[in-house]
């Protein structure tokens, strides 16, 4: 099945699996940043699209539904098979990125609870 490795929808499915985890990693990175400027509103956004994400994945078995698209035009089951990212960010992503984003909302809270 490695028969159409560079094609072209596979290819897409990667760079959208790669914006798509690009812009989840800014949510999780601005919360805390979003929290240190007193900007609770869309400290609360962020986490929201986080949070929605997260359910995503529970639905999907822990899973990107793009990883099962791009599943279909390769064997390879690396890592990081199905998204331009470096092999070790993608065999370590969920735990860094879930350790930043229970950090951050703890930082979130913890700064609007001390202003009450």
């Amino acid at each position: 099945m490695h028969r159409r490795y560079l094609d072209g929808a596979f290819v897409a499915i990667k760079l959208l699996h790669t914006v798509v985890w690009a812009f989840f990693a800014i949510c999780i990175v601005a919360i805390p940043i979003a929290a240190a400027r007193d900007d609770f509103r869309w400290a609360a956004i962020l986490t929201g699209l986080v949070l929605l994400e997260c359910a995503v994945l529970a639905v999907n078995h822990r899973r990107c539904p793009l990883t099962d698209l791009a599943g279909r035009y390769t064997d390879d089951r690396r890592d990081n098979f199905d998204i331009y990212l470096p092999l070790w960010l993608a065999r370590h992503n969920k735990t860094i990125f879930g350790t930043l984003f229970i950090a951050g909302g703890l930082f979130a809270l913890g700064k609007w609870w001390s202003l009450g």
